[in-house]
């Protein structure tokens, strides 16, 4: 669950040679006659022998979102096998590799959401010139929240084989372990940063009746739940998940405005929210709000003060509630 705001820095590993250790050292054997061990991405390179254009393909494989022990056998098939191996972090990926025991023979190259979109030419060739190409993100499944989506979108468009080895992900866990209704849900990824930004997507959110699970950084947790709290209000139930499958493992269930509290001593790791749906009863309730604000408004109050009165009464967002009269006496 890469954060867009705080990319992984692998500019100093551009690209590993075919041949290389697990750590990133040089092999001491020489590199197979079809694969060179530097140059840029193309045909001649990263090719297995025997190759034949039309019988490449590109595999995204999901990688442990915090336990080593997650990491599928297809996965580790899938290390040791690809002529080409594009991983959001190749250090990463090589430290995966030597935890898991396996060596990747095959030639490693960066593919991170800062270089995705000058990279997929060169990927897409390699794939028509019969490479198997593994793509892999730093946890979970590439493609979800994490670099890929482009790879596929153009490998679809160019009659390209697209498969996946399926594992671990931290929207599933987290929506799993939220204890809200699984059935209908929707991954909204990282709420904008700027509070403008955030507060316009909350609003169109405002109706939603699916879970909706969203990723965060640590130390922008607590304003985004006092933010959830100010759109969907504070009694709306809701689960924090962080460290998934890692041994301090924690997931705090309960209203927006008591996770906010919580969260606001610091928190600490990888972080998922699941937040419930809108409910019809919310919807009545709303009503019975706006009602309440113009009862108290044929009384002489106004309609700032009778807003600020319901809210405090009901414990609902001022600005929600307010924006609910608005828009009932315009119709």
């Amino acid at each position: 669950m890469a954060d867009p705001t705080n990319p992984s820095d692998d500019s100093t590993d551009d690209v590993t040679p075919a041949g290389s250790t697990v750590d990133g050292s040089p092999d001491d054997s020489d590199p197979p006659a079809d694969r060179t061990p530097d140059g840029p991405a193309g045909p001649a390179h990263g090719v297995a022998p025997g190759a034949r254009p039309g019988e490449g393909r590109i595999v995204l494989a999901a990688t442990p979102i915090g336990n080593l022990s997650d990491a599928s056998p297809r996965l580790v098939e899938c290390m040791t096998t690809a002529d080409v191996v594009a991983a959001e972090d190749t250090r990463r990926l090589l430290h995966l590799a030597n935890a898991l025991g396996v060596r990747v023979p095959g030639r490693l190259i960066s593919y991170h959401e800062h270089n995705e979109s000058h990279r997929i030419a060169d990927l897409l060739r390699l794939v028509e010139d019969g490479a198997t190409l593994l793509v892999v993100s730093d946890a979970g499944m590439p493609a979800v929240s994490d670099p890929g989506f482009r790879l596929v979108e153009a490998a679809v468009e160019a009659g390209l084989e697209v498969t996946a080895a399926p594992g671990p992900s931290a929207v599933l866990t987290a929506l799993a372990l939220s204890g809200l209704p699984t059935d209908r849900f929707t991954f909204e990824g990282f709420l904008p940063r700027k509070p403008g930004d955030r507060a316009s997507r909350l609003a169109d959110l405002a109706g939603e009746r699916r879970t909706m699970v969203f990723f965060e950084a640590p130390h922008r947790l607590e304003p985004m739940l006092r933010a959830l709290a100010d759109a969907f209000g504070p009694a709306r139930r809701a689960a924090v998940a962080r460290e998934l499958t890692k041994l301090h493992e924690e997931v705090r269930r309960g209203p927006l405005d008591e996770l906010a509290e919580w969260a606001s001593d610091g928190v600490r790791g990888e972080i998922a929210v699941v937040v419930a749906g809108s409910t019809a009863e919310e919807e009545t309730d709303d009503v019975d709000h706006v009602a309440a604000v113009e009862q108290l408004m044929s009384t002489g109050m106004r309609l700032k003060d009778a807003v600020a009165a319901v809210a405090e009464r009901d414990r609902v967002s001022k600005r929600e509630l307010y924006a609910a009269v608005v828009a009932a006496r315009g119709k």
